[in-house]
């Protein structure tokens, strides 16, 4: 599963829009909407903050076997 489609699957875990995640991580919709469609890789701050946000690790985001 590629990075997008993981913060895609979180997020409607979460039952959020994209919008209100957009929010949460002070961003904007657009930038997060990049995000899921794999158009660019957030920043290391945004990266916490969504693993963070979700109580997971770095490495269960970016689908690293070893987590």
């Amino acid at each position: 599963m590629n990075i997008g489609n993981k913060l895609k699957e979180l997020r409607k875990s979460e039952k959020l829009t994209q919008q209100a995640l957009a929010d949460i991580l002070k961003i904007s919709r657009v930038n997060y909407t990049r995000y899921e469609k794999d158009q660019v890789r957030s920043d290391y701050e945004t990266r916490i903050k969504i693993a963070d946000f979700y109580d997971v690790s770095l490495d269960e985001i970016f689908s690293r076997k070893n987590f």
